[in-house]
């Protein structure tokens, strides 16, 4: 399973529209119910200053630049994990994303269609979030049914598997049944691991995403706020996006003229940059660099691995011949300039295979194979 944000939520409340904006992906964006059926694949770039400073110091040909995937998921109804409005369909393409854009209409506007008849932010999130639980409460039934068999086992393994996995799933069905998200359920590493393979819908991190009208950029609207008291209690990130100018700054050519749009809006960073900086970090991804005249780029990895298995990012070969990481760290670089000052003043270090990287580390690897 490849590591993505789907981005989800019920019809017309705006998801293709900031999926369009945020990839420039020609994504159908019309005001009635199910427009998108087959899910919308982007890949886009990362926003990171630091690489932008590092270009400054080194002076390369070329600079990439990390991205991600985002996945434009079809609006689900009321009834879908009963397959209402393709809902079957539907929850199989979020089943396969990594973490959730839960995307909220927190607007007014006559001319564009709620699908309930009225804007209540509270109530759209119920709903998506009792269509999710019911369809994992249909995944966990079906294993707890099945879990008979293999606590009889003659084979050791197989039977404490099953052992360890029939407490939780009991935990995961009594919450599931009260509409209660999966990772309200507390569960130990081992546990987790136990019914890691269920792939959980309402396991995944969830981020809500307010989309708001242009008034309500710099002050939170009353939807806002039922969003924010929401998510406080499930213990759920929030961030505030305007759709429609978003597709406005989208439309501009140079980064000049949208930092100018946004300076006239009274804002630093764009939704989408927020939305993109926030999935990556939900993620629990991470970014090294590798700089030289030739090429400064940013290479993603998981949070917590150590530098031979970030060096085989780049090559397996670098992984399986790895020697040594030459290490300092680009804050280190914007302070003093230059690699030889980095060296003087102890910032430039030599790492081993037990070095776990560190967001934001410059690193050339030595390899031998």
């Amino acid at each position: 399973m490849s590591l993505n944000v789907g981005i989800v939520g019920l019809p017309n409340v705006g998801k293709s529209t900031i999926f369009q904006a945020l990839t420039s992906a020609p994504a159908e964006a019309a005001n009635y119910p199910f427009c998108t059926i087959e899910p919308n694949v982007g890949i886009v770039q990362v926003p990171d200053e630091r690489i932008e400073k590092i270009t400054e110091f080194v002076k390369p040909q070329k600079v990439i630049r990390a991205v991600m995937e985002f996945v434009d998921i079809a609006g689900l109804v009321k009834g879908a994990s009963k397959g209402e409005g393709l809902g079957n369909q539907f929850l199989g393409h979020i089943r396969q994303v990594s973490a959730i854009a839960h995307v909220v209409r927190c607007f007014d506007d006559s001319d564009v269609i709620h699908v309930e008849g009225k804007v209540d932010p509270a109530a759209d999130i119920e709903v998506i979030n009792i269509e999710l639980a019911f369809a994992d409460l249909e995944t966990v039934e079906k294993r707890i049914n099945n879990l008979g068999k293999a606590l009889k086992s003659h084979d050791k393994k197989l039977k404490q598997q099953a052992a360890v996995a029939k407490p939780v799933l009991d935990r995961l069905k009594i919450a599931l049944e009260d509409g209660k998200p999966a990772r309200s359920v507390e569960m130990d590493d081992e546990e987790k691991e136990a019914i890691s393979d269920l792939h959980l819908i309402t396991l995944k991190e969830t981020l809500y995403v307010c989309n708001v009208d242009e008034d309500s950029i710099m002050e939170d609207n009353d939807h806002v706020k039922a969003v924010k008291a929401l998510a406080e209690k499930e213990g759920s990130q929030v961030i505030t996006i305007c759709g429609k100018m978003e597709s406005e700054i989208a439309q501009l050519e140079t980064p000049e003229e949208k930092s100018e749009f946004l300076a006239d809006m009274g804002l630093k960073q764009s939704g989408l940059d927020q939305l993109i900086k926030t999935g990556y970090d939900m993620l629990g991804l991470q970014t090294y660099f590798t700089a030289g005249v030739q090429e400064v780029r940013a290479w993603t990895f998981n949070k917590g691995m150590k530098a031979p298995q970030c060096a085989g990012i780049i090559h397996t070969d670098f992984e399986r011949g790895f020697i040594k990481a030459e290490v300092y760290h680009c804050t280190d670089l914007f302070e003093l300039g230059t690699e030889a000052k980095l060296k003087e003043a102890g910032k430039f270090r030599i790492e081993g295979k037990e070095y776990v990287m560190k967001d934001g580390d410059v690193v050339h690897f030595r390899f031998n194979v």
